[in-house]
């Protein structure tokens, strides 16, 4: 029978080993997807396994997000240095707010912004926001309850609302309910309020600069997608309001497992409810069809745990006990919820994870891993703005690392 589509991988399937060549004596196992479609084999190789010092490497299956061969992703992600906490410095008056705007088309643009001050100080941002839960649960009493938090909080408790006001629309598809627009534009016409919920007076022209961020926290609705550039957007809204001086150090550990947990609850809502499709997916080569920074966190608040350990993902009695308190623990368990068949198969990269000795590895990688395939990807940030408080190709400024 002629196929008139293309493959889309489903779950490998084991064959036996080729015989050693006469310059390579290792054996290795091939495992090749199928066609989710037709049952055909689809010609992708398995990934080579997790190792101490980095990542793997992973074919991508559908509208794959690298600007490198995969052996040179991998190379990259080797020898990136662990991304080091940073100081986010105050914007003072006068303001100069403006309407963001895409600047980023190529690699060397790329190179730009990772050499600029405001690329080196958000990816410290996310860092400092990683070490600020180090050893702690979700609930767990924060540092400081500020205000602006609970204001954040209850913003995202409203959009969750509307998804209940907005049921979906009975449709066969599989991805893409177009009810998600009806909420997406709601989102638009009322995102400039929502903001000035908790700008004080002399911040309330910010939002000609923050909005635009804030919009793109949940998806696409032209596509009806989501993935982690919305994801890294969320962040740098985060990010704009530390540069307002709106969030402070002191509130860092409130935005993790308050602010972000709560984004998590929204976006899950939305992905399921809506039918979000993955935007970017590196299908089941890829660390999550969605999110990658809920991971970073979720290894952070378990680095020196007593009992758990990276294996300990297979333990369904840790998952359902303790899958409330960890972010990890949460991701593990919905990608378990949602996706059928071994999770060897479904989700080989974060199998190979749970291979790694302890959760400080796991977290180093995935910041170096961060930073390599979401933050250096070209499809994902040509989509990033860039206005007076994220600025384009700002000078750098030397900062303390830690603090």
């Amino acid at each position: 029978m002629d196929h008139h589509h293309q493959h889309c991988s489903e779950s490998p399937q084991t064959l036996s080993p080729p015989p050693p060549s006469s310059t390579d004596d290792t054996t290795t196992t091939i495992t090749t997807p199928t066609c989710c479609k037709c049952g055909a084999t689809a010609a992708f190789n398995a990934p080579p396994p997790w190792s101490e010092i980095s990542p793997p490497n992973y074919r991508p299956i559908r509208a794959p997000a690298i600007n490198l061969p995969p052996n040179q992703s991998q190379q990259a992600i080797i020898l990136t240095p662990v991304p080091q906490a940073q100081r986010v410095p105050i914007e003072t008056p006068p303001f100069q707010f403006q309407t963001p705007s895409k600047r980023i088309q190529s690699p060397e643009d790329i190179r730009r912004f990772h050499e600029s001050f405001s690329g080196k100080n958000f990816l410290g941002f996310i860092v400092a926001l990683s070490e600020s839960v180090r050893g702690r649960k979700i609930s767990d009493p924060v540092h400081h309850q500020s205000p602006i938090t609970d204001s954040i909080v209850s913003i995202l408790e409203t959009l969750i609302q509307w998804v209940d006001e907005i049921p979906p629309t009975q449709m066969k598809s599989r991805y893409g309910n177009v009810s998600y627009r009806v909420w997406q534009e709601r989102l638009v016409e009322n995102s400039e309020n929502l903001m000035l919920r908790f700008l004080p007076d002399d911040l309330r022209s910010s939002t000609v600069e923050i909005v635009p961020y804030f919009t793109d926290s949940f998806g696409n609705s032209s596509r009806i997608d989501y993935g982690t550039g919305h994801e890294t957007n969320f962040a740098a809204w985060l990010y704009c309001l530390a540069r307002l001086g709106l969030i402070k150090e002191e509130d860092y550990d409130s935005v993790v497992i308050r602010i972000f947990v709560k984004y998590m609850a929204l976006m899950r809502k939305l992905q399921t409810v809506y039918c979000l499709e993955p935007a970017g997916s590196h299908g089941v080569w890829g660390l999550d069809d969605y999110h990658f920074l809920p991971y970073i966190f979720g290894s952070s608040q378990l680095i020196n745990h007593k009992y758990m350990k990276p294996k300990s993902i297979h333990n369904e009695d840790i998952l359902e006990n303790f899958s409330h308190e960890y972010l990890y623990l949460s991701c593990i368990a919905f990608v378990k919820k949602v996706k059928k068949g071994p999770f060897s198969e479904h989700s080989p990269l974060l199998d190979d994870i749970s291979g790694v000795p302890n959760w400080n590895k796991v977290n180093s990688g995935l910041l170096k891993m961060y930073k390599v395939e979401v933050l250096e990807k070209v499809p994902i940030m040509q989509h990033f703005i860039f206005g007076s408080l994220i600025k384009w190709g700002s000078v750098l400024t030397i900062l303390p690392p830690n603090f």
